[in-house]
């Protein structure tokens, strides 16, 4: 068997990626290796025959595609994020660089090599892509890969742990944040019995966010789309949509809930959920699509990544998001053959996009970085592709040109280049990973591995709590994100039943963590 493998690579890729990704799979007490079960799998591949190791260019290949599909997808809650969440990018960033001195530390104190102690901060810190530019600087030396296997799974149990204190924490000593629970967008029939001398325009904005008007039904009983200039009688009934609380005061202001619901009304009236597939539309704005102008229409949700977001004129639009659409009935299939409506744009890849986005990546990690006193440094081929990523999609697109990538794309190439890259740093340090478990190395690189993490948690906890006045599902997601781990995300999510402000915690840090772990890495190689 060994002989078969040797020589196909392809073949071996594909055994260690089925291997890896069933054992991946199993859970004991609901936590699993995930995608990291790929690199132990291809490590004792390799421990078995040396030969059974993949091509560096398959590497290489997986770490780029994996890193720009992340900044491409982060880049847009990124950018907005660092507006409102400059204290936690700082705290996160600030902790970062002091574990890379906690770890150089540890490293001399041990006798570690610099490829060890650069393996060691990425495996405590479950940082693959870290691990991959220590790999490029040392040559492909296997220290680093031995001590992030080593590291590696205590970095995933203790942050486990540090998200459910987390979460525990929130609902026993509940910060403003934790009350303050987020509202899904939701629907409203208004009877109006007050005489507004306002128009739907200006009854839009409230003290509690933002809230859109689908149509509006008058005392005659004639349904009709609502205009910004509409003004709302006595009598009239009005579907409104947008979170619970604004939807609260819009009522009391109007008048109270009626008794029946408007959107069930569809005989003159429809909606229904429109893939935007339409490529001319990717990376626009709402307020581009000119539905009203154009069929009477109007959108009033979109479906993104699991998560309905009000459809605000100013919502920049991505290939695949489901658009909720009212609009007159005989219009309804026009309005679906304008935006497109085929599920084949959810899994567009945008290949020109990718290609370029992906050389400009490449290009840009190669540069050298001169370092006074240590020489230079490269951003390399993970942070490179992750810088051009984010910027790319914060912009959308270019003129004609699309950078953006639609949820589930963007989703299926990650995975396929993170487990690619796995196999391929796992097949080149096996005989060197059994060589550590027979020796003191290995017991003195899990311990110190523990250590590494278990200050990363406790500070961001402690911080978390005393500076930004925060526990619970948000602190959980910026432990995530700090981390850079999907496991733990995934377990927030699942123990805050996918609570919003989670997602946000970890989107908020995760890319400035991603670049943070992959600079210091490339440093520890050099001290």
């Amino acid at each position: 068997m060994a002989d078969l493998l040797a020589g196909r690579p392809v073949l071996l890729l594909f055994a260690v990626l089925a291997i890896g990704t069933a054992v991946g799979a199993v859970r004991l007490r609901r936590v699993s290796l995930g995608p990291a079960a790929v690199l132990f799998t291809a490590l004792a591949f390799s421990a078995a025959d040396e030969r059974l190791a993949l091509p560096e260019v398959l590497g290489t290949f997986g770490l780029a595609v994996f890193a720009y599909a992340v900044g491409v997808t982060a880049g847009p809650s990124f950018f907005a994020s660092l507006r409102t969440g400059l204290r936690p990018v700082s705290m996160v960033v600030a902790t970062l660089l002091a574990l890379g001195v906690l770890t150089w530390g540890i490293g001399r104190l041990l006798g570690l090599s610099a490829g060890s102690t650069a393996g060691l901060y990425a495996g405590a810190l479950n940082n693959t892509p870290a691990l991959a530019a220590a790999i490029l600087r040392l040559d492909g030396s296997p220290d680093p890969t031995v001590a992030y296997s080593m590291s590696y799974v205590g970095g995933v149990v203790v942050m486990l742990a540090a998200a459910t204190w987390a979460l525990r924490s929130g609902d026993r000593h509940p910060t403003a944040d934790d009350r303050a629970r987020p509202t899904e967008v939701r629907n409203a029939t208004i009877l109006v019995e007050r005489d507004n001398a306002l128009t739907v325009a200006e009854l839009s904005w409230t003290p509690h966010g933002r809230v859109l008007f689908s149509r509006y039904q008058d005392a005659a009983g004639e349904v009709r789309m609502a205009q910004g200039d509409t003004l709302l009688r006595p009598g009239d009934q009005v579907l409104a949509i947008g979170p619970d609380r604004a939807l609260r005061h819009l009522t009391k202001q109007l008048g109270r809930r009626a008794a029946t619901h408007l959107e069930a009304e569809r005989t003159d009236v429809d909606y229904r959920r429109i893939v935007l597939s339409e490529r001319r539309f990717y990376g626009r704005t709402v307020a581009d699509l000119d539905l009203f102008a154009r069929f009477g229409a109007r959108a009033t949700r979109v479906r993104r990544a699991d998560q309905d977001v009000l459809a605000t004129d100013d919502l920049v639009l991505q290939a695949g998001d489901r658009i909720r659409v009212a609009a007159p009935r005989e219009q309804m299939r026009l309005v679906a053959a304008y935006l497109g409506d085929s599920e084949h744009g959810t899994a567009d890849i945008n290949p020109l996009g990718l290609a370029l986005g992906l050389t400009a990546g490449l290009a840009l990690g190669a540069l050298p970085v001169p370092v006074p006193g240590l020489g230079s440094l490269e951003l390399g081929q993970a942070a490179g592709p992750l810088v051009v990523g984010l910027l790319l999609g914060r912009a959308g697109r270019t003129g004609r040109l699309v950078w953006t990538l639609p949820h589930q794309a963007a989703e299926t190439l990650t995975q396929i280049g993170l487990l690619v890259f796995l196999a391929y740093a796992g097949g080149r340090a096996g005989s060197a990973f059994v060589d550590a478990l027979a020796s003191p190395l290995g017991l003195q690189l899990v311990l110190a591995g523990l250590v590494v993490t278990t200050v990363h948690a406790a500070v961001l906890l402690l911080l978390g709590r005393a500076w930004l006045r925060q526990a619970g599902p948000r602190l959980a997601g910026v432990l995530s994100g700090s981390q850079t781990q999907p496991a733990i995300l995934a377990h927030a999510q699942e123990q805050t039943h996918h609570d919003q402000r989670v997602a946000l915690g970890y989107a908020m840090v995760y890319p400035v963590a991603m670049v943070v772990k992959i600079l210091v890495a490339q440093l520890l190689t050099m001290l």
